[in-house]
């Protein structure tokens, strides 16, 4: 898959012009989005993914067009699985509902920030070590393990609170009680204070470069296409902060979400797996495509009709 300099430039500016809109126009102000609003916004985002998939496909075949699609769809679940953890840093640092809208932009743009960087790391690592591919699946196996154990010991909500970075500002640096809107910083008399609203950027922060540790090697499982991997993030995180808003409810009922997707990071090892070993003439069988793709659909279909149906029949026991 050869992508010239070209269609570099006018992928990054359409991306960047989207992202762009949506940060100062949509989210100019800090409110809570109405369900009609987030509804249009996803249902766009999504569309402009399924367009992007048939211009890979139509341009570069067949191939390239499922790679984005088993790329964007894992990347998309993995978010929507980040956003569990997202609203309990909402509700444990007690964000005011109107200001929460902004603070999920600053973190979406600093995942995408941290998800660009990996991404490239990542493929001049592979480039030039197909080493690489077995410390990625292994890397990814062990995920898929800690997922099923957390699940196990429902421990999810014993993630969210304080990591280092949190720990070090809070040290560091001396906070208001009180949110001051958006403002990070703020002079109190005579003394400039840190507001809440930093520590909870730099904890959304912190935890958007822990899930790109996930989900970058999950997607170099998918397809070794920078391009692909670069635009299926960003594809990923478009409409994230108006989907936490949509379904923030619904998401607790996802129950087996992470059970699911455990089952899709530890696939997607022993693809990376198999293909090193390929790579070195060891054994002759690869993954194929569609069977990625089907069980990366057959897999969120079932975790997703699962969770709804065994939370429907909680709720009414």
């Amino acid at each position: 898959m050869h992508v010239t300099d070209v269609t570099w430039i006018v992928t990054l500016v359409i991306l960047v012009a989207v992202l762009v809109f949506d940060v100062f126009v949509i989210g100019r102000k800090p409110h809570e989005p109405s369900t009609r609003e987030c509804t249009i916004a996803i249902t766009i985002y999504v569309l402009l993914a399924l367009l992007f998939a048939g211009f890979v496909w139509l341009k570069w075949g067949v191939r390239y067009g499922g790679e984005f699609v088993a790329g964007w769809l894992t990347e998309y679940s993995l978010s929507i699985d980040n956003l569990f953890i997202f609203i309990i840093i909402m509700a444990k640092m007690k964000v005011p509902r109107h200001l929460q809208q902004y603070a999920l932009m600053v973190g979406i743009i600093l995942a995408l920030v941290f998800r660009g960087v990996f991404i490239a790391l990542g493929a001049a690592v592979i480039a030039r070590f197909a080493w690489v591919f077995f410390l990625f699946g292994a890397f990814l196996i062990y995920t898929a393990a800690t997922l099923v154990r957390d699940y196990v010991r429902d421990e999810t909500e014993e993630e969210a609170p304080d990591n280092l970075a949190m720990k070090w500002v809070k040290k560091t640096f001396h906070f208001t009680d009180d949110f001051h809107g958006t403002k990070v910083r703020v002079k109190t008399d005579g003394l400039r204070l840190m507001t809440p609203m930093f520590l909870v950027i730099i904890a959304l922060g912190s935890t958007d470069l822990l899930f790109a540790l996930d989900s970058i090697p999950a997607i170099y499982g998918l397809t070794q296409q920078a391009y692909l991997v670069f635009t299926a993030n960003v594809f990923a995180l478009m409409g994230l902060r108006q989907l936490y808003f949509l379904i923030g409810g619904m998401l607790k009922r996802l129950i087996y979400l992470s059970v699911g997707l455990s089952v899709i990071l530890a696939f997607i090892g022993v693809k990376l797996v198999l293909h090193a070993l390929h790579h070195y003439n060891i054994v002759s069988f690869e993954v194929p495509l569609w069977l990625s793709l089907a069980v990366i659909i057959v897999t969120l279909a079932v975790t997703t009709v699962a969770s709804l149906v065994v939370s429907a029949r909680r709720s009414d026991g």
